[in-house]
């Protein structure tokens, strides 16, 4: 069983401290947590990448022959816990977990409830249709509002909340002590100061004595449940109708089995919703049983989807022979070792890399989670996206920082080889027999591959200096290194400034990503700001210039002549004489040479046999592209610039003195004197690079950032428009709030039926200056609660305006 903790706040420590893991439970405010390990973790007191723990649930015991008959929560199971982050700049962790895990936990913050980063994980989680849970945290804290979250549930996260725990307050009004279980209809009490591994049960016979308000609410709460339930279950609605619609006497383990079949298609229709504070260790081993009884086990996914040559199909196809297209080629194709069944033969394991970490003591480490057969110690894997084979030397089972050495990780399993050179995040491993390490798998397996990893686009933006120009080389490597481990990383060069920009999710992944570059791979660079590239262009046409060069070039005596003239390319109109007209680097450049015919340029009177026409043109070009690159204004490059060189033979050729080189030479100042005309007479002007930008959000913050676009940074929004997500729930009707169940907070004055859901989500679309972008994601954020994201793709370049250009 593979579950995934997607939080706001950790909850990592607690299952491993009572299972024996470590002797005592970490705190996230201590900075001892098991699961978040990293230096930055700690400092910080948040999680930064998804780590993995391998435990028993319940601890297995020497009665382990007496559960055949037990519920599934008391029979020992095998868990794969995957900790994830919950800050936005980290969303990629998540989405690479929820890829090959099969359920999740969802921790919300009983005081903060429902928050943007946990909407857009369970949309995500809804695209893979993850079964899920949710347990509502920190109800020990003062704010904390458990109906107030509930009813967020069903708005916000648009899913019937099943509550299947209320909180428990001492003597009503009072400190948490424990939870109300709704489907044993008990009452459940930690004691203060605990471990949490004593619970005391009171029934409710016991509970008529010890606290009736809370009996009252159990029953209330269980009929609640049941009806929800029967809304989502024909068979539960059935007995329920046995038992006279008396809710209270339908049996739990009906209760549950219903609860199962509702969760495990993964539609998020139904969400079950349980209580506890961590902090308090309340709340946690009935979490852990919850696990057990609701999310499913590998076998009962769907067959993970792969792509086989040409073809799309399933695992059980492949392993069963099920390979119609492969069947029914063309016979005289078919060998034997090809055959449907043949093909299956060859498939030993399979498996996905999902992660990659550089550990400083064990090397390069590769998560994966198997989806058939057995990957072994020493088994050769295929990789079948960079076609080449590698070794599993050492099998790892992580818990979290530390490691056990295993033999071999099984199907449905998550584990970690150690070594391998190449495999990166995505990639599919193919075990096959007879190691043949230079060819690999026969065709089509050694194509096989699994769905891949959608990698989210970046948003922030920031550049990377080296120290020295010693250093860029090891810094370069440096961020190979990163971007292996984190694919949502970035790196380009800028060709005009040269600086190396690093590109991720927010500020806070690049500083993090900054953080380790210098601090673990003791690199030495700084993070810096964005230069923007700007342009020039011409705004009027020049005068043509003659220019004559008269100098020596490599010793040799050079002479040659031209005239040049720039204009805006939209004054640009073909000459009547033969022309050669390129466009470089969003310029254009005309080369006219005097004298050549239109029906044959290359048969001339006026060109020496050894500088034809073609060598003319290329030298010309060569020169002007020279002059274009550095403006007169502020030396940035010249974009919409027409240049028109014009060669006369008769005029500007000196025989065997005149050379490519001397062409160039000539070419490149006379377009260097018409710019510096247009701007003696203020004719150049600045121009900036503009993105396209897609903005989404909801109806509420609408206003406010089309008039931020607008106004404040100078853009034009293009269009409003609807957003065109494929959540499937977006066709599905608004969940009444006031139809939600959930016990009334103690401590929370007035009504809270007011919670808003999300509204409906739109797209702005709209071309912003590039300046202006940089930084706006924090700015997004705060404009729309943190709901807001964006994506944006260079569209061209523009005019700067008036104010602007002084701005600049």
């Amino acid at each position: 069983m593979n579950p995934v903790l997607t939080k706001r706040e950790t909850l990592a420590s607690l299952p491993i401290s009572m299972l024996g893991y470590t002797r005592r439970i970490g705190n996230v405010d201590e900075g001892s947590t098991v699961t978040d390990f990293l230096p930055a973790e700690r400092a910080r007191g948040i999680t930064i990448q998804s780590s993995a723990v391998t435990f028993q649930w319940p601890p297995l015991t020497e009665s382990s022959a007496d559960q055949i008959n037990q519920p599934r929560s008391h029979v020992s199971h095998t868990i794969n816990l995957i900790d994830t982050p919950g800050h936005a700049d980290f969303t990629f962790e998540v989405l690479r977990s929820l890829r090959i895990l099969d359920g999740a936990v969802c921790i919300l913050d009983g005081v903060a409830g429902v928050e943007a980063q946990t909407e857009k994980v369970w949309a995500q989680a809804n695209r893979y249709s993850i079964p899920r849970i949710v347990f509502v945290n920190k109800l020990d804290r003062d704010g904390a509002a458990f109906e107030r979250t509930v009813r967020e549930v069903g708005t916000r996260l648009r899913g019937w909340p099943a509550v299947c725990q209320i909180p428990w307050w001492e003597g009503g009004n009072g400190r948490f002590i424990g939870v109300g279980d709704v489907i044993n209809l008990c009452g459940l009490e930690w004691k203060e100061g605990g471990d949490g591994k004593s619970i005391q049960t009171s029934s409710l016979e016991e509970l008529a004595q010890k606290d009736s308000n809370l009996r009252t609410e159990l029953l209330k709460a269980r009929a609640a449940l049941v009806e929800a339930l029967c809304g989502f279950d024909d068979k539960l609605l059935e007995t329920w109708m046995e038992y006279g619609d008396d809710a209270s006497k339908i049996p739990p383990q009906a209760i549950r089995d219903s609860l199962r079949r509702c969760i495990l298609p993964g539609s998020g229709r139904l969400i079950p919703v349980f209580a506890g504070a961590s902090f308090r260790n309340i709340g946690v081993q009935p979490l852990l049983d919850a696990v057990n009884d609701y999310l499913p086990n590998p076998l009962e996914r769907p067959d993970p989807e792969i792509t086989l040559g040409n073809q799309e199909c399933t695992i059980s196809d492949l392993l069963h022979g099920k390979l119609p297209t492969v069947a029914s080629a063309n016979k005289k194709l078919v060998k034997k070792m090809h055959s449907p069944k043949a093909l299956a033969a060859q498939v030993e394991a399979c498996a996905l890399a999902f992660k990659v970490v550089n550990d400083p003591k064990r090397g390069v480490l590769v998560y994966i989670r198997v989806y058939s057969g057995s990957v072994k110690r020493n088994a050769a894997l295929w990789n079948t996206n960079l076609h080449v084979t590698e070794r599993a030397q050492r099998l790892l089972q992580m818990q979290a920082s530390d490691a056990v050495e295993i033999q071999h990780i099984a199907a449905g399993q998550i584990g970690v080889i150690s070594g391998l050179k190449y495999a990166r995040t995505g990639d599919t491993l193919v075990s096959y027999p007879g190691s043949n390490v230079k060819v690999g798998p026969p065709a089509p397996l050694n194509s096989l591959q699994l769905r891949p990893i959608d990698v989210p686009p970046p948003v922030f933006f920031a550049a990377i200096e080296p120290n020295s120009l010693s250093e860029e080389k090891n810094v370069h490597e440096v961020l190979q290194m990163l971007l292996r481990e984190d694919p949502s990383l970035h790196v380009n060069v800028d060709e005009e400034s040269g600086q190396m920009l690093l590109s991720g999710m927010g500020e806070l992944h690049l500083e993090i990503a900054r953080d380790r570059l210098v601090n673990d791979f003791k690199a030495k660079a700084i993070m810096g700001n964005i230069e923007i590239s700007y342009r020039e262009s011409v705004l009027s046409p020049t005068a043509p210039h003659q220019y004559m060069f008269d100098r020596d070039v490599a010793g040799k005596k050079g002479r040659a002549g031209c005239k040049a003239s720039v204009e805006p390319i939209d004054q640009f109109s073909n000459p009547s004489t033969t022309t050669h007209t390129v466009e470089r680097d969003g310029n254009q450049i005309t080369i006219r040479v005097l004298g050549c015919l239109d029906v044959d340029p290359e048969e001339n009177q006026f060109l020496p046999p050894e500088l034809p026409l073609s060598a003319v043109q290329t030298a010309l070009i060569n020169g002007a592209v020279a002059a274009l690159a550095r403006g007169p204004r502020r030396e940035f490059p010249l974009h919409d610039s027409h240049a028109i060189i014009t060669f006369d033979p008769k005029r500007d050729l000196f025989g065997s003195e005149t050379s490519p080189a001397a062409l160039s030479s000539a070419s490149r100042l006379a377009v260097k004197a018409a710019l510096q005309e247009a701007f003696d007479t203020n004719n150049i002007g600045l121009m900036e690079p503009v993105m396209n930008v897609v903005i989404s959000c909801n109806e509420a913050s609408l206003g406010s950032i089309v008039h931020d676009i607008s106004s404040a940074r100078g853009g034009h929004v293009m269009s409003l428009e609807s957003d065109g997500n494929d959540d499937p729930h977006d066709d599905m009707p608004a969940i009444d709030i006031n139809k939600i169940y959930a016990p009334g907070d103690p401590f929370v004055s007035g009504s809270i039926n007011q919670a808003a859901g999300p509204g409906q989500q739109r797209q702005v679309t709209a071309r912003v200056p590039l300046k202006e972008m940089v930084g706006y994601l924090k700015h997004l954020r705060s404009l729309t609660g943190g709901r807001g994201t964006f994506v944006m793709s260079v569209d061209k370049f523009e005019r700067l305006s008036g104010p602007r250009e002084k701005a600049v």
